[in-house]
């Protein structure tokens, strides 16, 4: 094989070094590549010699990279590399750059082909952008639960006789499902937790082996392609879970990996992780390039439109921990590979920030001195917003900024809003238990909630099962209980998510930009009935949100900013979600002209008890100052309906 110029990866520069390292098939036979400098002694081993490690030996060069060509093996050959290490060690680890492994327990590398002729989307990928002024709604999911269990199918045709423990779906098998699910709610894109190789099922993919390497758990390379390819005929965006923070401290994996820390920091303390595994040393050049090329295959071979990377406040911070401050060298390369995705995309690609931190400028460009993200998470919204939910509504009074400060910083970076798989496991309680009250209560403060969710400026994320008010935590090892649909409270939840978010989708006044002057507080002040109200202006229409998180009925009344009437498009105590307004009439009401909130007009609503309510009015083609200058009225009507 022809020696490649490496100094792009030796610079931390490089978005390919898959191309050139790990098992490349050939002609005849396969071409290994292995970085691994100061090992004394490697020879790759597998099936394809019967692991003998005598006869393939690999050359080293004087860059540290080891190479042999080995005409016997052959794609689905199973195989390891077998290092003495710096420390006289021999032991024998995984190929770094591999594309695919055995099935857990084992880790054997596996030769696989990256070859796929079946792209169909490339009317997809022209198109495709970083949606800042379209509707994104996310439905974040986990491959191997998605389906309930009654509904599994075992891989029977790969590594069969290792699927005794479990059983997964491959990627066929729910794909059109899936596609008829996303419609159904109007998701634009799915993402999917980490499908590169980890050995850990209760890790979900965020403790990584292998980098390049396509799990085996739903299927292989080829199979994942196809997954993708499908989505995108059908319109649906696909986003993938991405850890360039720190991996699995394994032996058989990166850890140590030539007998010296190759990968992570040479302080141990500086090394380990919180999770247990081992933060990469992400100065180190090659470090970087391998991190770079590892985010840019699963875009490139895959077709993936967008990465959300875990973890980066542990980047952003040592260890995540403000007080030790900026890790210099996690926040360079965090730029650096941002901006060399950015600029070998044409900036058509999401790139997704999960950071609970302070941090400035995620979202601003790197050549403005951010570190160049399309998108944050917004995990201050979720935790302010879950907290007050959770409260007894007569003390949530005295906690009414838990739901206005998001809008304080909103506009500091693009927020996406998460109601994530981390909101809904470990003893946490899913989103609708989180709720206080009954049975009845819980689901009538959820649908109140997603109104809320919904109308607040932000892209919207949602965990599989969030969209049918499950009840059970997630476990990875179950599938989600979509027999709860048959359930009268579970089945008007359904029916109410879909319209809400059609209603979403529909309209860009929920998602056009995220320029300030699209949301507009109405009434932000009124803690004492726990009521909110606000608008979203989109180019045609308005739309006006009354939110009541009381356990009372008002007569409330609300300012306006146009004459005319506004019509009432979803009201969350309907009885078709399972609300006890015992009708699902659509009201309207007439706005008079007498100013309020500092607008020229006014409306009077009943706003039930755990209720939230969507007024919608057109934009007139001009909108005058009304006839007159009536004096503001200061006070508000308010009165109690037991």
């Amino acid at each position: 094989m022809i020696k490649k110029n490496l100094t792009n990866f030796f610079q931390g520069h490089e978005l390919n070094a898959y191309e050139y390292f790990g098992a490349h098939p050939a002609k005849e036979g396969v071409d290994f590549v292995l970085y691994a400098p100061h090992a004394s002694k490697i020879s790759v081993v597998g099936d394809f010699n019967n692991w003998d490690e005598a006869v393939n030996p690999m050359e080293k060069d004087e860059e540290g990279v080891w190479i042999v060509h080995v005409p016997e093996a052959k794609v689905g050959d199973a195989y390891k590399y077998r290092i003495t290490q710096s420390t006289g060690r021999t032991i024998d680890k995984i190929d770094p750059y591999a594309f695919y492994s055995k099935f857990r327990p084992e880790n054997d590398s596996v030769v696989a082909s990256l070859d796929f002729d079946g792209w169909n989307d490339a009317k997809w990928m022209k198109k495709r952008n970083k949606g800042f002024d379209d509707p994104i709604s996310i439905y974040e999911m986990n491959i191997g639960s998605w389906r309930d269990k009654n509904t599994r199918v075992e891989l029977e045709d790969v590594l069969p006789e290792q699927h005794e423990d479990g059983y997964f779906v491959k990627y066929s098998d729910i794909v059109d499902e899936l596609i008829e699910h996303c419609k159904k709610y109007h998701f634009s894109h799915v993402e999917v937790m980490p499908l590169s190789e980890f050995p850990f099922d209760g890790s979900w993919g965020y403790q990584v082996s292998g980098f390049f390497s396509v799990t085996s758990r739903y299927g292989n390379n080829i199979e994942l392609k196809e997954f993708v390819n499908r989505l995108h005929e059908a319109g649906i965006g696909v986003i993938m879970d991405f850890v360039p923070v720190h991996f699995v401290k394994d032996e058989y994996a990166l850890a140590y990996y030539d007998g010296t820390p190759l990968y992570e920091y040479t302080n141990g303390d500086d090394a380990h992780s919180e999770w247990g595994t081992s933060y990469f040393d992400l100065g180190k050049e090659t470090v970087r390039s391998f991190l770079m090329s590892a985010a840019n295959y699963w875009i490139k071979e895959y077709h993936f439109d967008g990465l959300r990377m875990d973890a980066i406040s542990n980047a952003i911070f040592w260890k995540g921990n403000k007080m030790r401050g900026e890790n210099k060298g996690a926040t360079d390369f965090i730029k650096r590979m941002n901006f060399m995705l950015n600029s070998e995309y044409e900036g058509k690609i999401m790139l997704i920030a999960e950071d609970s931190t302070d941090f400035p400028n995620v979202c601003k460009s790197t050549l403005d001195g951010g570190l160049g993200y399309d998108y944050k998470w917004d995990l201050g919204w979720m935790n302010d917003t879950l907290k007050y939910l959770a409260k007894d509504p007569i003390y949530r009074q005295w906690h009414h900024n838990n739901i206005t400060f998001s809008m304080a910083y909103f506009y500091s970076e693009k927020f996406i809003l998460p109601l994530s798989h981390d909101e809904v496991v470990h003893g946490k309680a899913t989103i609708v238990d989180k709720m206080w009250g009954s049975y009845e209560d819980k689901f009538a403060q959820a649908r109140e909630l997603y109104t809320y969710m919904f109308g607040h400026p932000g892209k919207k994320l949602n965990f599989m099962g969030n969209e049918i008010g499950m009840l059970r935590e997630w476990d990875e090892q179950k599938g989600t209980d979509w027999f709860l649909r048959q359930y009268p409270m579970h089945a008007g939840f359904e029916v109410f998510f879909q319209d809400l978010t059609g209603i979403y989708k529909n309209d860009d006044a929920f998602w056009y930009g995220y320029d300030p002057t699209n949301f507009q507080w109405i009434n932000a002040d009124d803690a004492a009935h726990n009521t909110f109200s606000f608008m979203r202006k989109g180019s045609k229409n308005v739309y006006v949100f009354l939110i009541n998180f009381s356990t009372n009925s008002y007569t409330l009344q609300f300012g306006v900013p146009y004459k005319g009437v506004y019509h009432e498009v979803l009201n969350t105590q309907w009885s078709k979600y399972n609300g006890n307004l015992g009708h699902n009439d659509q009201r309207d009401f007439k706005a008079i002209r007498l100013p309020l909130n500092n607008q020229p007009y006014r409306i009077q609503a009943l706003v039930p008890a755990f209720s939230a309510m969507i007024l919608k009015v057109e934009k007139p083609e001009e909108a005058p100052e009304p006839e007159g200058k009536p004096e503001e009225a200061n006070t508000v009507s308010t009165s109690e309906t037991e």
